[in-house]
């Protein structure tokens, strides 16, 4: 039997009910045997380390209804929405024409309301929002939003997310078919814990980072490991954090650049790092009223990666050179198998084999194998950089993506 998979493009920071509302939504509205996520690794898209890291991340979901986890890669996964969007739509587009839908929340559950979005943003090009409104101290999403007829809706973030990935399969020319569910419970940054069961992935950070009781906010299996994740150590320190920002500003020197970040902005950088005492202070220092604030903790936490503007080109021009693969269950390696030797880019369990098997693959493609190469070394720079983040962590080296196997559980 051929199976069939549904698409999702997700953070897990930390998995809840929410996400398993969608997972069960996904299957049945798609009609899938099979879900595939994509999945953000150790960092995130708002330009921070995940609260939890990405195997515990990823066991949560294949616990509760996910059979296969794709990484989606750092330079991807730390920055703006369409390329956060057309990552995860290209990784996707991978396992077609065996993976048919993708499916994704948004506040209103509506796919045309965001298609029409999707065909007037295609008409404003992302740098084409009306600077009048920036110089005015409005958000980049407020500024494009007001220049969209349905300006009601367009500043939402999951409207956001949505909109790009609609304009990654139009651009990608695939051939997988959008849905759309409504979210349920709290806003994307609603810290509150009233919501009938569907509290936001916010709201349980701050409850784990407080040290108070997520009973009931997630879902049994992944309670569960967030609870062990909190009692061993496991959980980032964002005090850790902000003493690694803090040094890469402050040794930075006048000329210096960071992805995203504008022109001559080093020395605010550093000034900033000079008084600021947390990382929320340092944030503050170095805002300024065009740039949003996950602006400027995704150049933050581009001054430890070394992605450019080249390597993002080169990604968005060739698609991701191989799928980091956290986890499947026994259905997803069933999926696997059937889709493996139709793949165009090697599938890898970690990075233990990792040259040899880029070296095969992209014999003939020089290029390509530079990319996947550089891509390789900035995803375990970052995950090393991740392990100091760890109070508890106890791993036999920091090399952790070259140790740590994907995940196999029979859940089925």
């Amino acid at each position: 039997m051929t199976l069939r998979a549904v698409g999702l493009i997700t953070e897990y920071n930390p998995f809840h009910n929410g996400h398993a509302y969608h997972v069960r939504q996904a299957r049945e509205r798609s009609g899938a045997d099979v879900v595939v996520a994509v999945m953000s690794g150790h960092y995130v898209q708002r330009g921070e380390p995940a609260l939890i890291d990405k195997w515990r991340r990823a066991e949560m979901a294949l616990r509760h209804g996910v059979d296969v986890v794709i990484e989606l890669p750092f330079p991807l996964a730390c920055n703006s929405a369409p390329l956060f969007g057309r990552g995860g739509v290209e990784i996707l587009n991978a396992f077609a024409p065996h993976l048919d839908s993708l499916c994704f929340g948004s506040e209103q559950g509506e796919l045309e309301p965001l298609q029409a979005l999707a065909r007037d943003w295609e008409e404003q090009p992302s740098d084409g929002a009306d600077a009048s409104h920036l110089r005015q101290g409005k958000t980049f999403p407020q500024a494009r939003g007001e220049s969209a007829s349905e300006a009601a809706i367009a500043d939402q973030p999951n409207t956001i997310l949505g909109v790009s990935y609609l304009r990654a399969l139009n651009d990608l020319n695939s051939p997988i078919r959008p849905l759309t569910i409504q979210r349920q419970g709290h806003g994307y940054h609603d810290a509150g814990l009233d919501g009938d069961g569907f509290v936001s992935a916010t709201a349980i950070r701050h409850q784990l980072i407080q040290g108070k009781s997520i009973a009931g906010l997630a879902p049994v299996a992944a309670e569960g490991l967030l609870n062990e994740a909190k009692d061993t150590g496991m959980i980032v320190d964002m005090e850790r954090w902000f003493a690694m920002l803090a040094q890469a500003c402050l040794t930075l020197e006048e000329h210096d650049t960071s992805y995203l970040a504008p022109p001559g902005w080093a020395e605010r950088m550093r000034d900033a790092a000079l008084h600021a005492t947390s990382y929320q202070e340092l944030v503050d220092a170095i805002k300024a009223r065009h740039l949003t604030r996950t602006r400027v903790q995704r150049i933050l936490c581009h001054l430890l990666s070394g992605v450019d503007d080249a390597l993002i080109e080169k990604l968005a021009q060739w698609g991701t050179p191989y799928l980091a693969l956290l986890g499947a269950t026994t259905r997803g390696e069933a999926f696997l198998s059937q889709t493996r030797k139709m793949m165009d880019r090697p599938v890898l369990g970690n990075l233990s084999r990792v040259s040899v098997r880029l070296r095969q693959f992209y014999a003939e493609q020089p290029e390509k194998l530079a990319l996947a190469q550089r891509l390789v070394a900035i995803e375990d720079r970052m995950t090393r950089l991740y392990t100091l983040l760890l109070p508890g962590w106890q791993g036999k080296s920091r090399q952790w993506n070259y140790y740590q196997d994907a995940l196999r559980l029979n859940v089925d």
